[in-house]
C-alpha cells in the first residue's frame, strides 16, 4: 500500500502535488471541525443542563445548511475560480468553528452551528472541482479514494485529540475553559492552510481554459431540464451514502460511551482503529476503482458491510469492539472512496464545482434527521440503546447504496477538461 502511494505521487507535477495537498487539507481540517461536536456531545449536554437528544439538533443544523453552502460557494467557484473561493471558504469554517466555543446558550450553538454548515457545505465540491481539473486522469481512484479519506482524516484527528486532551481540560461549568468550549477553539488552525494555498496552488487548468463557464442566475428551462434527470439522480445516490456514513460514524462515540461504558481515552482509540480502517478502505475500493469500475466497486464495499454488523454493534470487549469498527469503516469508506471521482466523472464540465457538491450536500439534507431519528427509536424501542438501531442503519442503507450505485451509468476515465455532458 506505502509503495503504491509513493508510485502514484511520483507521477504529479508539483502544480498538481500542491493542488492535491491543499484540497486533501481543506477536506480533512474541515472534517475536523465538524466531529469535534460529535465527541462532546455529552459533555455540552451536562454544560447546558439538556439532552443528548437536543444536542444533536445541532448535527442537524450543521447538514441541513450544507446545500445552501455549496450552492453559494459553487456558484462563487464558477464565477470567479477555484483557489480563491477555496481560501474564503476555509476562513468561513474556522471564523464559525471558533464562535460555536464562545456559545452562550444551546440556542446560540445551533446558529453557529448552522452557519458552519455553509462554510462546510461548500468546501467539498470547490476543492473536489480543484483537485480533479488539475489532476491526470490516470490514477483518478486511487486520489479519489485519497481524498475523500481526508473526511476520515479529520475525523481520526479529532477522535486523537479528544482521546489525549479533552481528559486533561475543566469539566462542566469552567465558563470558556470548559473543555468542549477549548475543543472548538482548537478548530481555528486551519486557517493557516489558507497562506499555503495563496503561496504555492495554482489555479484550474479548467477553469483558466474558459472550459467551466460561471453560474448565473437564469431561467433557462432548456438547461435546468437537460441537467435534472442526472442530477436528481445523483442527490437519491448521496442520499444513501450520507445516511451510510453519517449513520455509523456521528453517534458511535456516544454509543462507545453510554453503550459500552467506555471512558474518553477508550473512546479515543477504539474510534481511531475505525478511522484506520476507513483510510485503508477508500484508497482500496478507490484504486480497485480503476480496474473494476465505480459503480461495481461501490456495490461490492456496501454489501460487505453487512456481516460487519455483528461485531461491530453487539460485541463488548474493546479489542473486538475495536476491530468491527475497522472492518465496518474499511467497507464503509471503501464504497465512499470512490465519489469524489465518480461524482466528478458524471458532472458537466460547466458547472463541476456547483453539480457535484450540491448534489451531495443535498444528500445530506435528506438525511440530516439521521442521529436525531436513530436516538428517538433507540429511546422507543431500545431503552436508549443504540446498538440495535445502528445495525438497522447499516443493512437498510448498504443495500440501497448498492441498488442506486448498481442502476447508475459507469463514466470512469471522463475528460475534465471537455463540455460534452454525462447522462446517467
Amino acid at each position: 500500500m506505502a509503495t503504491g502511494i509513493v508510485q502514484q505521487w511520483k507521477t504529479l507535477t508539483s502544480p498538481q502535488k500542491n493542488a492535491f495537498i491543499a484540497c486533501f487539507l481543506g477536506w480533512s481540517l474541515d472534517a475536523f471541525d465538524f466531529f469535534v461536536l460529535t465527541y462532546c456531545i455529552t459533555a455540552i449536554a451536562t454544560d447546558f443542563h439538556t439532552g443528548v437528544e437536543q444536542v444533536t439538533e445541532a448535527l442537524f443544523w450543521t447538514l441541513v445548511m450544507r446545500p445552501v453552502g455549496a450552492l453559494i460557494f459553487g456558484a462563487l467557484a464558477e464565477k470567479i475560480g477555484r483557489r480563491p473561493t477555496l481560501m474564503i471558504n476555509i476562513i468561513s469554517f474556522c471564523v464559525f468553528e471558533v464562535a460555536s466555543g464562545f456559545a452562550p446558550t444551546l440556542g446560540w450553538l445551533l446558529v453557529f452551528r448552522a452557519l458552519f454548515g455553509i462554510a462546510m457545505g461548500g468546501e467539498w465540491g470547490v476543492g473536489a472541482a480543484l483537485a480533479f481539473e488539475t489532476l491526470p486522469e490516470k490514477g483518478r481512484g486511487f486520489f479519489s479514494g485519497l481524498l475523500q479519506e481526508g473526511y476520515v482524516i479529520g475525523n481520526l484527528l479529532a477522535a486523537t485529540v479528544y482521546g489525549l486532551v479533552f481528559p486533561h481540560l475543566h469539566p462542566a461549568g469552567s465558563g470558556l475553559l470548559t473543555n468542549w468550549r477549548i475543543m472548538f477553539f482548537l478548530g481555528a488552525a486551519p486557517a493557516v492552510l489558507v497562506f499555503y494555498i495563496r503561496s504555492k496552488v495554482a489555479e484550474s487548468p479548467a477553469f483558466l481554459a474558459g472550459q467551466a463557464k460561471a453560474v448565473k442566475p437564469s431561467l433557462n428551462f432548456g438547461e435546468v431540464a437537460r441537467y435534472l434527470p442526472n442530477f436528481l439522480f445523483l442527490v437519491l445516490l448521496m442520499t444513501a451514502f450520507t445516511s451510510f456514513s453519517h449513520g455509523t460514524q456521528d453517534l458511535y462515540p456516544t454509543f462507545l460511551q453510554k453503550g459500552k461504558g467506555f471512558a474518553p481515552a477508550r473512546v479515543g482509540w477504539v474510534s481511531d482503529v475505525g478511522h484506520i480502517g476507513a483510510l485503508l478502505g477508500g484508497i482500496t475500493f478507490g484504486t480497485l476503482s480503476e480496474r473494476w469500475g465505480r459503480r461495481r466497486c461501490i456495490v461490492i464495499a456496501a454489501l460487505l458491510a453487512i456481516p460487519m454488523i455483528y461485531i461491530w454493534a453487539f460485541t463488548f470487549e474493546p479489542f473486538v469492539v475495536a476491530t468491527g469498527g475497522f472492518l465496518m469503516q474499511f467497507m464503509v469508506q471503501g464504497a465512499w472512496g470512490i465519489i469524489p471521482a465518480h461524482l466528478n466523472e458524471l458532472s458537466p464540465a460547466a458547472v463541476r464545482a456547483t453539480f457535484p457538491g450540491l448534489a451531495y450536500q443535498l444528500g445530506n439534507l435528506l438525511s440530516s434527521r439521521n442521529a436525531k431519528f436513530q436516538t428517538a427509536l433507540a429511546r422507543k424501542y431500545f431503552h436508549g440503546q443504540l446498538g440495535p438501531i445502528l445495525a438497522m442503519t447499516v443493512a437498510i442503507v448498504a443495500i440501497a447504496v448498492s441498488l442506486l450505485a448498481g442502476f447508475g451509468r459507469e463514466a470512469k476515465g471522463q475528460s475534465m477538461l471537455t463540455t460534452d455532458d454525462v447522462a446517467i
